[in-house]
């Protein structure tokens, strides 16, 4: 499926934006763990999460959809089978890969096989695999590349300083740890995103804060029923286009606010754009609430060091925002763009030079200038990466004439309704 993108309207109304995936992912896992029933509300449509769902279902989990985005999952024989060599399929999803390798490293008696897509098959795991084997657990692997072989076994504590800031590399660890007796910490440089150490807490985990130190001692998980905000990722590509359309003024419902994760809405901020916060409130240790977007006009700012880790799923969308930014926007320590779906440094900056960009690729990040015409009237490929597919359809809403994006489809993988919002924003 190829898609063209260009509007002549402004983007206007109110949307409510799909369930947050690094949310839905871990509501999931962590219901698995607690041996009882619990509920999920608004979980993620996506093709990631439900990878997550057919996993646990294969771990001895029973679930229950009553209506779209309601899963009720009971956990009593989860884990309880101990059979030898389950062939667990990751689909697409990185997450569910590499924070089911610290599920299963510390189940003693079970082992699997994690395998994944072709592209998910290509991407680093020897970020998890080293500090797994330095508590002690049992992984093959292809070059530290799936499929991951685990034999389940007794771990022992580590105190773990990462080597890059990353959610999944630290929620590894801590779910290892969560099996393992004695404290288990780990250190990052720059907070990451920390959806797991929220919902560990709300679900009475023995969890410690300190700084960017996070441990965890062995615990039983108490079954409670967790609401799902909306997804801050899915929703920066909407924030981005109200932005840069001329006379665009949209409101986007119920999006997640966890201050991990609200690097974008920082950058919107630095940049003038005419953004506000309406009616926060805390859902399952989440902050959750409205945020309204007008077209602004910009200005290129320095996006370096710390926040990066808080927006590194929407640097492909800040990048596009620069082009009609005054003056020039510097992404920098952005290196680990270079492991996700794609390079989405490098793929980035290809497909948006054919548009008339002026972008720059650097070592760990690009140089883009502004404010320009988009001149668009191109093909434009998304390399199977469903964060570079929608970040070119809005660069697409700002160009002369329009972008054709091939395999559009990839879209589906985190946002199978992605095009029916943007189609609610201009049918008024």
């Amino acid at each position: 499926m190829d898609i063209i993108s260009k509007f002549t309207k402004p983007l206007r109304g109110i949307i409510t934006i799909p369930s947050d995936k690094s949310i839905s992912h871990r509501a999931a896992m962590f219901a698995s763990l607690t041996g009882g029933t619990v509920e999920v509300t608004n979980f993620s449509n996506g093709a990631d999460c439900h990878s997550t769902l057919n996993i646990i279902r294969e771990m001895g989990c029973e679930i229950e959809i009553p209506s779209e985005q309601h899963v009720v999952i009971h956990a009593q024989n989860a884990f309880k089978d101990k059979l030898d060599n389950y062939l667990l399929d990751c689909g697409n999803s990185g997450t569910t890969m590499r924070l089911f390798s610290g599920i299963l490293a510390a189940q003693e008696g079970i082992s699997a096989t994690l395998t994944g897509d072709l592209s998910l098959s290509q991407r680093p795991m020897k970020r998890i695999i080293l500090p797994l084997e330095l508590m002690g657990a049992k992984i093959q692997h292809n070059a530290f590349k799936a499929p991951l072989y685990i034999k389940g076994v007794e771990l022992f504590p580590i105190d773990y300083k990462t080597p890059v800031a990353s959610a999944q590399v630290k929620s590894c660890i801590l779910l290892a740890g969560l099996n393992t007796d004695g404290k288990t910490t780990v250190t990052e440089e720059y907070v990451s995103r920390n959806h797991t150490e929220r919902m560990l807490k709300y679900l009475d985990a023995d969890l410690e804060i300190n700084g960017s130190s996070v441990s965890v001692r062995k615990s039983k998980l108490t079954p409670k029923n967790i609401s799902v905000c909306g997804d801050v990722s899915s929703a920066a590509f909407f924030m981005a286009a109200a932005a840069i359309v001329p006379d665009s003024d949209i409101v986007i419902k119920n999006v997640g606010l966890n201050p991990t994760r609200t690097g974008i809405i920082e950058v919107l901020q630095k940049m003038g754009a005419d953004i506000e916060i309406l009616h926060q409130e805390t859902v399952c240790n989440e902050e959750v609430g409205d945020i309204r977007v007008k077209y602004s006009n910009l200005k290129g700012i320095t996006i370096e060091g710390e926040i990066i880790p808080r927006l590194i799923d929407e640097i492909p969308v800040i990048a596009v925002l620069a082009t009609q930014a005054e003056g020039t926007t510097t992404i920098k320590d952005a290196q680990d763009l270079r492991n996700k779906e794609s390079d989405r440094i490098k793929c980035l900056v290809h497909e948006m030079k054919k548009t008339g960009a002026i972008i720059e690729e650097t070592p760990d990040g690009m140089i883009i200038e502004g404010k320009i015409n988009i001149n668009g009237g191109c093909d434009v490929e998304c390399y199977h990466d469903h964060r570079l597919a929608m970040s070119l359809y809005v660069l697409g809403l700002a160009s002369e004439s329009s972008l054709k994006i091939n395999e559009f489809q990839w879209v589906d993988i985190s946002f199978p309704e992605f095009l029916g919002l943007m189609t609610e924003l201009t049918d008024y």
